[in-house]
Order: structure tokens, then sequence, then C-alpha cells
């Protein structure tokens, strides 16, 4: 059993009160909060440690390197990469998703390719896709979902065909919590010679991820959806791939040789990352995995759950109430609609009362379209949050539900 109460005191901002209420926060989703571990790893590098990296030879310089480095191979673990140069640092899955989209086009990418997306992709994971079609005259098309918010298997075998270059599709959804079957999806893709990237920003902070066993080509993560800051997370990319992409930015750190004539590349992974890196956050983002990693991504997901289900069991007593996915496997994410009222007021009834959800179309306007709707309402949950806070939470909506009937 997970200490709860002593995971909380590690976690300042929860312990306040909004609008004269207890903040309830489940927006997770959309990110997370920070442990002390993690707010400390920046004041500590900022204070005692700031240097550039890769670059010095001086003692500051070589022990920031060393420190960045380090959350390389925490990374690398973390996945389960083959390889350290495996791990790109971006800035987070949608930079991720567009190196990807870039230097993938570049190297692989002719007319008449296809991409295949889900329908129930981030936008994230369409618009540079979509970018790339453009450039490339490839086609994208995208795989159907069924009512529960499960992708229609039929179809995806009916859409992959020997033109797929590229497959790219989220392990978990966002907006509808389900758990994609990404194993059946690579194995398939892989038989017809297309690459499969695996958007992994709400999966990486609640599942055990293994690329190696997934067989992923390419796999991105956030870090601030994962206890870390903004602004930092990662791409795992297989080797044969990478070292084939054309580099994604130019710049400092990124080459081998330059002159005015000609510029040769450096090797993995610092090909793909130009420039002075963000160093701070990489390193508290190490933080943020150690804390992950110390409690047991097995009991964060178990723990997660169990909250999802108790949840929802609560909730079928309101009166109204319309769940929008209801997938047979499902993450921490329960989005919802109650009939007769708008995502929004329930949302700004629940604030007033110390919730914090997410409201709106949450960067899946396809997906709303699929399901003729405007937006939903958005309660999605981590490892520092409580049933008590779930009771707080029926509470105050079925008071929203009676104030808006």
């Amino acid at each position: 059993m997970l200490d709860i109460e002593s995971i909380r005191k590690q976690f300042p901002i929860l312990h306040q009160e909004v609008h004269g209420r207890p903040l309830v926060y489940f927006d997770n989703a959309a990110s997370s909060q920070k442990p002390m571990r993690v707010v400390e790893s920046l004041e500590r590098y900022y204070t005692k440690e700031h240097s550039n990296v890769h670059r010095g030879v001086h003692f500051l310089s070589q022990q920031a390197t060393d420190k960045f480095e380090e959350v390389r191979r925490k990374a690398q673990a973390f996945v389960n990469a083959k390889h350290d140069h495996e791990i790109i640092f971006t800035r987070g899955t949608t930079e991720a998703i567009n190196l990807v989209a870039t230097s993938f086009g570049k190297a692989f990418i002719e007319e008449g390719d296809e991409i295949l997306i889900s329908t129930m992709e981030h936008h994230s994971n369409i618009v540079p896709w979509q970018m790339l079609c453009q450039d490339w005259g490839a086609e994208l098309k995208v795989i159907p979902i069924d009512e529960s918010g499960e992708i229609i298997m039929d179809q995806f075998d009916l859409l992959l065909s020997g033109k797929t270059r590229m497959v790219a599709i989220n392990h978990v959804s966002n907006t509808l919590g389900t758990i994609n079957p990404i194993e059946e999806i690579i194995t398939k893709a892989h038989k017809v010679g297309a690459a499969v990237l695996i958007d992994g920003a709400q999966s990486a902070p609640h599942m055990q991820i293994d690329v190696q066993e997934l067989d992923a080509d390419f796999y991105c993560v956030s870090g601030h959806k994962m206890y870390g800051p903004t602004g930092i997370g990662f791409l795992y990319g297989k080797e044969i791939w990478l070292n084939d992409m054309p580099p994604y930015q130019g710049g400092g750190e990124m080459i081998e040789t330059v002159t005015f004539e000609e510029t040769t590349y450096n090797a993995l992974p610092f090909k793909f990352e130009a420039g002075t890196p963000n160093i701070a956050d990489t390193i508290a983002f190490g933080e943020a995995m150690d804390f992950m990693m110390e409690i047991g991504i097995e009991e964060i997901a178990h723990w997660e759950m169990e909250l999802h289900n108790y949840a929802v069991d609560k909730m079928m007593d309101v009166p109204g109430i319309k769940f929008v996915g209801t997938a047979k496997k499902k993450a921490g994410v329960i989005s919802f609609l109650v009939d007769g009222t708008h995502p929004y007021d329930i949302g700004t009834i629940l604030d007033q009362q110390g919730i914090a959800v997410r409201t709106g179309h949450h960067c899946t306007q396809p997906l709303m379209d699929r399901f003729e709707i405007p937006g939903t309402v958005r309660a999605s949950f981590a490892v520092y949050n409580t049933k008590h806070e779930i009771d707080l939470f029926i509470a105050a909506l079925k008071k929203a539900v009676t104030m808006l009937s």
C-alpha cells in the first residue's frame, strides 16, 4: 500500500485553498504538480551549479555536463532503450513529434506515400503530419474509432498498406483515457515496412514503458506530465532511424566540422540537440523520474485506476451524467457531460468550490466532431490524489448540476 499522505507532503501546492475551499487538483492530464525535490533541484542548479554543458574544462561545466548526461541515462532506463544515445532531449512531446515528422519526412517520404493517425489524436499528433503531407505530397489517412472510444482494428487493417510509411498514434488518449493496443499496431505496421511513432505523453506518467519490448520506432514524452518541469521531455528513436535522418535544427553542438563550403554533423544524440539545452529543467526532470521510480510505476498505475473506478462508481449517482470514452482498457482519465449543461458552466462552478478540472475540446477537436459534442469536462488523476478528494468532487458536481438544472 502506498503512503499517499507522505507523498502529498512532498507537494506544497496541494495544501492551499482556492476560493476559500481546499484545492482538489484533477487536471493532471494537462500538467501534474511538482514534488519539492524537483523545485529544489532547480534552485540548487541556478544558485550553485550553473554552467554550460559539453563545452568547458572547468569544474562547473564538467559537473553540469555529468548531471545533464546522467539524466539521459535515467531516461534510457525509464523506457528501457537499448542505447543512451537513442534519447534525444526536446521541449516535450510536441517538439519530439515535430522533429520526427520533419526529419523523417526529409529522409523517407515521397509523393504518394501514406501516413496513418487515429481519430483520437491530440492536435500535436495531427498538425505535424498534415504539414509533412503538404511538403512532400503524401496522404494523411485517419483510423476511425467506435462509440466506446476504441480504435476499429478492422479499419486499421484496411488502411494499412505497402504505401504506409508511418503510423503515428497515442498510447493513451488524453481525452478518453483509452489505452490503445499499440503492440498489435506496431507488429502489423512493421509487416508492411512502416515505422511507428507513439505519443506517450499520457502513458509515461502512468504505466511501465519498455520500448524494446514494444518494438516502437519512436516514443515521445513530456516531463511536465511526469511531475517534472515544463519545457523538457525526450524523444526515443531507434538508432537505425536516427542515424539516417537529417538534423532537425542547425547551430552549435549538432556539428562535427563547419566550413563555409560544407558542414558535417555530430554523432547521436547531439546531431538533434542544436544550441544550449534546457540544462536546469533537464536535471530537475531526472529528479522527477527518480520520484516515480522510487514509488514504483506499477504502484502508481494501480492507485490511479483505483481512484478512477471509485470516481466512476460515485458519478453514476449524478443526474444526467454521460461518460465520453468507455473503452475496456483505460487510464485514470474521465471525460463526461451532464444533460442540459455546458462543460464550461460545470467547470466554472466546480472551480468556485476548489475543484480544478479541465473543460473544452482538450486539443482534440476532430475527436469532438466524431462524437458531435462541443467538448467535455475532464477529471484526471495522479498518485497524490485521494478518495476523499473524489468525494469532495462528487459533492461539488452534484451542486453544480442542481444549480444549472
